[in-house]
């Protein structure tokens, strides 16, 4: 659930604001509401936090020796300097870099002209021998003519390279276009091998630098955590309104506490002589997001930490709905028992191996576990096993397997002995969890307006989504199953799907909009025509995006079992066995990656889009983080 929140102001004397945010940080629940400091202090800090952040980056990627003896912490002061000199020597070496690259750029376009010194140039100048260096296509130097002096230094495949005489300006009369003047080096081309070799010398310097100071970087890390504590600590510091023409002078703090800590911050306030003034936030407040769920539903917040989806305060939590569903889509997309398996065994082999060496336990952990169990039912219920064929699969797997969408028992549904083929019945599947997941927005919305006229418009989306979900069962699934004209029981099953997408639109149209006054809101949908009518279309692309969990399934089954097919020739040969396996491995390791992706796209699109368009939510909200000593976990 969405955590209500207070909005809550604090009054306090200005000379005592540093101890006053020493106490609240210490407390751990207020959100400050969003400040903006100026202080030489708050310079100095963030300047330090630059510093340290940039140190870190370039130690990030240098790989410690094994036995290397790691500090366990430095002062301020030291890790300030190591992260000067780190910076310091980062950028001497990409002027190296650069330094290297531009010499060696001057090399190579001499490489064919042998050794070249400007110096030498001048120097046959001064005594009247103007020499100038040219290339040009080889077939073309024979057209120079001979009242031009030159001399022929070598020809290559392609281009002829000669040195042009008495000529110190310009091009002479008669020069072929093609030929073009080669600029001399600003220094030798013996001193820049040189200068690379020197420049050379000095990176493996450095490099046993920065390798040197990479065992600091732990340290670092907690130099800097420590920085960003202190720049919100004095951004909040000098930011705080303050009242200096009182005859106290006074300062104040604004932000938001979860209702249930609202008693912990009353009594901070009593203790400590301020003045508190809390209410229920207002509609334009732009109020962070606390959620509190069970251990079971909150397995799915690395997930939803990972993408940056947060809530609206005023929005739904749909955490539980999310895990559920996503589960499902997972298992659906991976679609293979055999993957689900190693992803079983490996989250299990990483909590044992972590549980001997004392770490602690990693919320991600609970969420791959279920993930895999996921992908194990589906694998298992469908008879798909790392790709093979049926009749490479042990009975008693095939046994486990749910026929209607089992790929051991298509034959017996091939669209003549079934109503539906096993294809058919896997597309039913996904649409029946498009008619689910979807019903449940639209309920949920009408929980929430239940006490307003807008319920009925919700109603109406509702029915519209029941109607569209039968018009794609006879468009998508099988027609003959699923006609408009289908009587069941007596009852007009094609007939009331339609009636009910007309009732709704007509619902929806009349009351979407409903502010108070009917009237507006119908004034509001003609506005709109052209947005309305579009919603129902609308409805029946959500419903068909479910589709898209069979397809990708579908694809990935089909990867793994070309990779089995190519694979397969190689198993009876000894001499390519290794072959054999190395083919297993890099073709399902890369359908595995290719499913994440998938997961990534199709499975979390569902969620964060289908699902939540139905529910009307934007996930417009932030994360609550309270002013703390230590991040909320």
């Amino acid at each position: 659930m969405i955590v209500p929140m207070k909005k809550v102001s604090v009054v306090l004397l200005a000379n005592e604001r540093k101890t006053a945010l020493e106490s609240l940080r210490k407390l751990g629940v207020l959100h400050v509401e969003e400040l903006t400091g100026a202080s030489e202090q708050l310079t100095a800090f963030r300047q330090a936090l630059s510093d340290a952040q940039a140190a870190l980056s370039v130690l990030s990627g240098i790989k410690l020796p094994k036995g290397a003896t790691v500090p366990t912490g430095l002062s301020a002061e030291r890790a300030q300097s190591v992260c000067e000199s780190v910076i310091a020597q980062a950028a001497r070496k990409k002027e190296l870099f650069e330094k290297i690259a531009a010499a060696t750029v001057e090399l190579e376009r001499f490489s064919e002209w042998g050794d070249v010194d400007p110096d030498d140039f001048a120097y046959l100048k001064g005594k009247g021998i103007s020499l100038r260096l040219f290339e040009i296509p080889a077939g073309k130097y024979a057209s120079i003519p001979e009242a031009i002096d030159t001399v022929l230094v070598n020809t290559s495949r392609k281009q002829s390279r000669f040195l042009l005489l008495g000529c110190p300006e310009g091009r002479p009369d008669g020069l072929p276009p093609e030929a073009f003047e080669v600029a001399l080096p600003h220094v030798s081309t013996s001193m820049l091998r040189d200068e690379i070799a020197a420049c050379q010398t000095a990176l493996a310097l450095i490099t046993d630098d920065l390798a040197a100071n990479a065992v600091y970087a732990p340290a670092i890390r907690a130099y800097a955590a420590a920085l960003e504590k202190d720049v919100e600590f004095e951004n909040i510091y000098a930011g705080m309104g303050t009242e200096t023409d009182e005859p106290v002078a006074l300062a104040w703090l604004s932000g938001f506490v979860p209702v249930d800590a609202y008693d912990s911050l009353k009594e901070c306030a009593r203790s400590n002589s301020w003045a508190l003034l809390a209410d229920d936030p207002a509609e334009d407040d732009a109020v962070p997001t606390k959620l509190k769920n069970n251990r079971l539903v909150s397995m799915i917040y690395p997930l939803t930490d990972f993408l940056g989806t947060v809530p609206g305060y005023r929005e739904f939590d749909i955490s539980g709905w999310f895990l559920l569903f996503f589960a499902v889509f997972f298992g659906m997309i991976f679609g293979d028992a055999g993957y689900g398996a190693l992803i079983v065994l490996g989250v299990l082999g990483t909590i044992i191996k972590n549980a001997v060496q004392g770490k602690k336990w990693n919320p991600g952990y609970g969420l791959f576990l279920l993930l895999g169990l996921s992908t194990v039912a589906w694998g298992t219920v469908t008879c798909t096993w790392f790709g093979l064929t049926p009749e490479y699969i042990p009975a008693f797997l095939k046994q486990l397997s749910l026929p209607p969408i089992s790929n051991a028992y298509a034959d017996q549904y091939d669209g003549i002995h079934s109503l539906l083929t096993t294809s058919q019945n896997l597309m039913l599947f996904c649409f029946v969890l498009a008619f689910l997941q979807l019903s449940i927005a639209h309920l949920k919305c009408i929980v929430r307006n239940i006490r307003s006229l807008k319920v009925f418009g919700d109603i109406g989306s509702l029915f519209m989504l029941w109607g569209m979900c039968y018009v794609v069962l006879s468009l998508v699934v099988n027609g003959d199953v699923f006609p408009l004209d289908l009587v069941y029981n007596g009852i007009p099953v094609g007939r009331v799907a339609i009636m009910l997408i007309a009732v709704g639109f007509v619902l929806g149209f009349v009351f979407s909009n409903y502010a108070g006054n009917i009237g507006a809101s119908v004034l509001e949908s003609c506005k709109n025509i052209i947005t309305v009518i579009l919603g129902v279309v609308n409805v029946f692309s959500d419903v068909i995006s479910y589709i898209r969990l069979w397809a990708v399934g579908l694809a990935g089954g089909a990867i793994s079992n070309t990779v089995n097919t190519m694979a397969g020739p190689l198993a009876s040969h000894a001499l390519l066995f290794v072959a054999f396996v190395a083919l297993l491995v890099f073709g399902h390791g890369l359908n595995v990656i290719l499913n994440v992706l998938s997961v990534i796209v199709h499975g979390v699109r569902l969620n964060t889009l289908e699902f939540s368009t139905h529910l009307g939510m934007e996930w417009s909200g932030y994360k609550y983080a309270p002013f703390a000593e230590t991040a909320e976990k």
